[in-house]
């Protein structure tokens, strides 16, 4: 009998089933003490097995701390990155997806920002200093050696990809293509989350085969939606606001979410097209549609 590695929870093993209960298959460990057998129950075979033959198994310990095996194989190794679905959640951090019978688990320490049950995110998965298999949310390292440079791809494309790490400067994304982009702050719509699957547009081809992307439409795009903001705030306030070309960016920002260069861009299209205009009193008033 052979083993893929050694007989602890979190590893793959191939093991000899040496008796059949109506509890299920157990598995010869190795030490010549049928007491030390490894019980792969009914629940956890993904079909029936026979005395003498070698199966292909998960270990992991049961509630009461026994080394207990599954024929459902982690799709991750040690070592290997991963997007995966938080299970569930504790006070202590959270357990994630990987295949396996049962949820990994992710310290706070390895977390990036707060996660919650049904979140994708990136792993790494690794082995503490218990022994025990856990991931961390650690992962920029790792993707930029997995990562391609962006040769099929132009600007004004648009690209997938989930968030895996933020500086002072904006987030980092890993795409489906393997493209490393980058997305400033200027550019983002709303603030994503760690692991947030985002489709965003091409800005920039860096000579290291890095891409800057954006949230933000085309500016043409972006001004009528802009102009679409200010009709409909007017609409909700009778036709009046205390908003104009001179009002101050923070207030302009905080109120419509965009730049006080957008607001003038949206303004000036609805000026030019007879639907608003600007008074001395430093209102803007809603003429016709």
């Amino acid at each position: 009998m052979k083993t893929d590695s050694d007989l602890k929870a979190g590893n793959v093993a191939l093991l000899k089933v040496v008796r059949v209960s109506d509890l299920g298959a157990f598995l010869d460990a190795g030490t010549g003490n049928t007491s030390d057998d490894i019980l792969l129950h009914k629940a956890q075979q993904l079909k029936d097995v026979s005395i003498g033959e070698e199966v292909k198994v998960y270990l992991y310990t049961d509630p009461k701390g026994r080394l207990t095996a599954s024929m459902r194989l982690p799709q991750m190794r040690e070592g290997q990155v991963a997007y995966v679905t938080v299970i569930n959640t504790s006070r202590d951090g959270a357990f994630v997806d990987i295949g396996a019978e049962r949820g990994v688990f992710m310290p706070y320490a390895g977390m990036r920002g707060i996660v919650r049950r049904g979140e994708k995110v990136w792993v790494k998965l690794y082995r503490d200093k218990s022994g025990r298999l856990a991931v961390s949310m650690e992962v920029e390292d790792d993707l930029r050696r997995a990562a391609k440079p962006a040769s099929d791809v132009k600007v004004g494309d648009m690209v997938s990809g989930a968030v895996y790490n933020f500086n002072e400067a904006g987030a980092f994304l890993f795409t489906k293509e393997r493209y490393i982009a980058f997305l400033h702050h200027d550019e983002m719509t709303s603030r994503p989350k760690v692991g947030e699957e985002l489709n965003v547009r091409v800005t920039f081809i860096r000579e290291d085969g890095k891409i800057n992307v954006s949230m933000r439409p085309l500016k043409q795009e972006a001004m009528e939606t802009d102009a679409d903001k200010i009709l409909n705030l007017l609409r909700s306030r009778s036709g009046k606001m205390p908003y104009s070309d001179a009002t101050a960016p923070e207030v302009i920002k905080d109120k419509f979410g965009i730049s006080k260069a957008a607001f003038k861009r949206a303004l000036g299209f609805l000026i030019k097209r007879g639907l608003v205009e600007q008074r001395e009193d430093g209102w803007t008033y809603l003429l016709t549609e």
